[in-house]
């Protein structure tokens, strides 16, 4: 049977970047997010800001549910393609450009703005793409709250997707799993190789940026030094 290996890679307030999380399950439902969402908190998990992910199915609940004060941003890439797949290929380049012209403005309240435009725009010929547009409005521009020196690391999961295809490459390998502790042993070693790379490199995004967050949550977050967290006993690989 297939079955999802679900990756969480945060950046605490060191601006590092850390793997904090390894879930496996039968499906990508809202109880399956539920359940690793809890897990993370239960492992000491706080402070989170944003979340960052595709458009899966009951995840935002899920967020909403376990991590009080953090808001979700839809993957930019993964909106575009939602979005074209509404327009004839012969158009998508030119609404493309269009959308893309949101991504240039230098505030939320512009980007704001610009993407209600696009939104009126587009719905005269593509009342779906309209309809898609309003309706993601606030969840595509969520890192438009945050400093500008770090919005190219939070528009999209491009770096997790990354990481991602370097799994899928070694479980390639291997093919069919005789069990989830063989795949946790795997996918665990390849994370923990990450993990420890990511500690030996620069910072993933400058810390001076990090005092720009609001000034009420951002002490708390730094006195936790979030998200270290407890990992989860993974056994090395043979």
């Amino acid at each position: 049977m297939s079955v999802a290996a679900i990756i969480a890679v945060a950046v605490n307030t060191d601006g590092r970047r850390e793997i904090v999380g390894l879930h496996i399950g039968p499906s990508e439902a809202e109880p399956f997010w539920t359940s690793f969402l809890r897990s993370l908190v239960k492992r000491g998990l706080s402070g989170t800001r944003l979340v960052i992910s595709d458009a899966h199915e009951g995840l935002k609940s899920a967020i909403t549910r376990t991590m009080s004060g953090a808001t979700w941003q839809r993957c930019r890439v993964h909106f575009m393609r939602n979005a074209l797949a509404h327009v004839p290929r012969s158009q998508n380049t030119v609404v493309a450009a269009a959308i893309r012209q949101v991504f240039v403005q230098p505030d939320h309240a512009s980007a704001t703005t610009a993407w209600r435009h696009v939104a009126d725009q587009l719905r005269e010929r593509w009342p779906k793409l309209g309809k898609l547009m309003e309706d993601a409005e606030a969840d595509v521009l969520a890192y438009m709250a945050f400093p500008a020196r770090h919005r190219t690391k939070l528009h999209s999961t491009n770096p997790l997707e990354r990481l991602n295809k370097e799994v899928k490459r070694r479980a390639d390998v291997v093919g069919i799993f005789p069990n989830e502790a063989s795949i946790t042993r795997l996918v665990g070693a390849v994370l923990l190789e990450q993990n420890d790379d990511w500690q030996l490199q620069h910072r993933y995004m400058q810390i001076e940026g990090m005092a720009e967050l609001d000034a009420e949550t951002a002490p708390e977050i730094a006195d936790n030094n979030a998200p270290h967290i407890t990992p989860p006993p993974t056994p090395k690989a043979a």
